[in-house]
C-alpha cells in the first residue's frame, strides 16, 4: 500500500475513536464491582505482587535429584552482560579445582568485556565497510546502526572471546565504575561509531579506493580503544600468578599470558560445546542448521551456529550433561512469569485473569511472529529434579544478579516453563544423540539479522 494510502486511512474518521464508545468502556467497567476493587489495589500497591498465586506458591518446593555443588552468585550490576557471566561461571569450576580455592573465587569478566566491546566496534567497522553500497536508510544498515556496541552477546561470541584472549583472575582485573555501569562508555563509542561509518561512508562516495578507507578505519579504533582503556583500565596482557589455595598451601607460577591460565587452570574444550535452539515459527525448520548475518563479535571468529530441535532434545542433552556433572549454559525469556524476588519461572505464579480478567494467550511461535517475546537473558543450570519416570519437573538455575535475592542468587525454573520460555541451551557433543549430531555438519541457513533468533543476551 502507497504511503499517501495509509496517510489517508488513518486520517479517516471510520476507525477513530468516539465519545459514545468511550462512554460505552467506562459503563461497562463500572457494572463490574471487581474491576474497581482491581483499579483500588493496583493504584496503592505494586501489580507484581497483586497477582502472585498464592496457591502456586505453597505448592513450590526447592530441592533437586541432581544438584552440581554451588559457588557463591555473582553480580553483572548495571550491564548486560549476562551471556560473559553465565559463560565464565560454567569455566570457574574447573579453575576453582585446579586452583583449590574458595566458592568465591571468580574469573575476570571486565576482562572478557573490554576486549568484546573493542572487537564489536572492528566487527561494526567492518560491516559498514561490507555495506557500502547499501541504502543508509535501508533496512540492514539502518539495523546495523542501532546498536553497534551494546553488551548484549551469544554463546559462540563467548567462545571467540575466550580463544583469542583467555580468562584471567577476577583479581588481576577487577570490575571498574565503567564495567559494572555501563551505559555512559557505551553511549560514548555508539556515537563515535556513528560517526565513523558517516565518513567511511562518505570517503566511499568521494571515490576513495578500500585501502584509504581501512587505514581510516585503524585510526578510528585508536579512539575507540583509548575511550575502552579510560573506563576500563588497561586490559592485562601478561599478570604474576602466585595465590594461597583453601588449604593455606602457597602456589608461585610467576608471569603467565590471559591463554596460559586458561591452558593450566580452566582447559576447558570450546570446540566440544555446542548450541541448540528451539525455535518453533512456520519459518523455521526442524532439525536445520541456522547462523545469523552479521551477528557477532570477532572478525575472523566462528559464526554463531544453531541446530533447531523440538524441546525434548534441548531437555535430554541438559540433564545428560547435568548428569554428568557439568553446569549447563542457556539463554532464554527471563521476563515472562517470572518473580525476581522469590526466584521462580513458573507459568501460573501470576493470576492476571483475576486481577485484569484477561492474560495474554498467544503460543510460543506467535510470541516470536509478533515481537513478543526472543532470548533476552542467559544463566546456568546447576540442578535438575526428575521424577520417577526420570522426566524433569524442575531446575536450578544459577543467576548473575547477586546473592541478595532468590536462594542466595540461585533460581527456580518448572519444566512447563522451560517449554515456553527457553531457547538455547549450549551442550557437548557427546550428550546428543546421532541425530542431532548429523545436524551440525549441515550448511547453515543464513536469518536476517533482525530474526528473533539474531538477539542477544544482556
Amino acid at each position: 500500500m502507497a504511503p499517501m494510502a495509509v496517510s489517508k486511512i488513518l486520517s479517516s474518521p471510520d476507525g477513530a475513536l468516539t465519545p459514545e464508545q468511550i462512554e460505552g468502556f467506562q459503563q461497562a467497567f463500572e457494572a463490574e464491582p471487581r474491576w474497581k476493587a482491581s483499579m483500588n489495589a493496583a493504584c496503592a500497591a505494586p501489580p507484581g505482587k497483586l497477582v502472585l498465586n498464592r496457591r502456586r506458591l505453597v505448592q513450590f518446593n526447592n530441592s533437586y535429584s541432581i544438584q552440581l555443588p554451588e559457588n557463591k552468585a555473582t553480580a553483572q550490576k548495571a550491564s548486560g552482560r549476562c551471556w560473559l557471566f553465565a559463560g565464565l561461571n560454567t569455566l570457574r569450576r574447573a579453575a576453582i579445582k585446579s586452583l583449590n580455592v574458595g566458592e568465591d573465587f571468580e574469573i575476570s569478566q571486565s576482562h572478557l568485556a573490554f576486549w568484546d566491546k573493542f572487537e564489536k566496534a572492528n566487527y561494526f567497522l567492518e560491516s559498514m565497510l561490507l555495506t557500502l553500497d547499501e541504502p543508509v536508510d535501508g533496512r540492514l544498515v539502518s539495523f546495523l546502526l542501532q546498536n553497534p556496541v551494546q553488551d548484549g552477546g551469544q554463546w559462540d561470541m563467548f567462545v571467540n572471546l575466550v580463544r583469542k584472549y583467555g580468562c584471567v583472575p577476577k583479581s588481576v582485573q577487577p570490575e571498574t565504575e565503567g564495567s559494572s555501569n555501563t551505559a555512559a562508555v557505551t553511549t560514548l563509542v555508539t556515537r563515535k561509531l556513528r560517526e565513523h561509518a558517516c565518513e567511511l561512508r562518505r570517503m566511499h562516495v568521494q571515490g576513495q579506493p578500500l585501502e584509504a578507507l581501512r587505514a581510516r578505519k585503524r585510526e578510528m579504533l585508536g579512539e575507540v580503544y583509548r575511550v575502552l582503556v579510560i573506563h576500563y583500565g588497561e586490559p592485562t596482557r601478561r599478570f604474576w600468578w602466585q595465590w594461597r589455595d583453601k588449604d593455606k598451601g602457597f602456589h608461585r607460577e610467576g608471569w603467565l599470558t590471559p591463554q596460559e591460565f586458561f591452558r593450566r587452570h580452566v582447559q576447558a574444550d570450546l570446540d566440544e560445546q555446542v548450541c541448540l535452539i528451539h525455535c518453533p515459527q512456520e519459518s523455521k525448520q526442524l532439525f536445520r542448521l541456522y547462523t545469523v548475518r552479521f551477528l557477532g563479535n570477532v572478525v575472523g571468529g566462528g559464526i554463531v551456529r544453531y541446530a533447531n530441535v523440538p524441546i525434548e532434545e534441548l531437555k535430554a542433552a541438559a540433564v545428560a550433561q547435568l548428569r554428568d556433572g557439568e553446569p549447563v549454559w542457556f539463554g532464554c525469556d527471563v521476563g515472562k512469569d517470572f518473580d525476581g524476588e522469590l526466584g521462580w519461572m513458573d507459568l501460573e505464579i501470576h493470576d492476571f485473569d483475576s486481577l485484569y480478567g484477561t492474560s495474554v494467550r498467544m503460543t510460543k511461535a506467535e510470541r516470536l511472529d509478533f515481537g513478543d517475546t526472543a532470548m533476552n537473558h542467559a544463566m546456568v543450570f546447576t540442578g535438575v529434579d526428575l521424577d520417577e519416570a526420570g522426566r524433569p519437573r524442575q531446575w536450578r538455575v544459577e543467576n548473575s544478579w547477586g546473592d541478595e535475592r532468590a536462594d542466595k542468587g540461585y533460581y527456580a525454573m518448572s519444566d512447563a516453563w522451560f517449554d515456553e520460555h527457553l531457547f538455547e541451551v549450549a551442550v557437548a557433543k557427546k550428550h546428543l544423540p546421532p541425530h542431532v549430531l548429523a545436524v551440525l555438519d549441515q550448511e547453515p541457513i543464513e536469518l536476517e539479522p533482525w530474526d528473533p533468533m539474531g538477539s542477544l543476551a544482556r
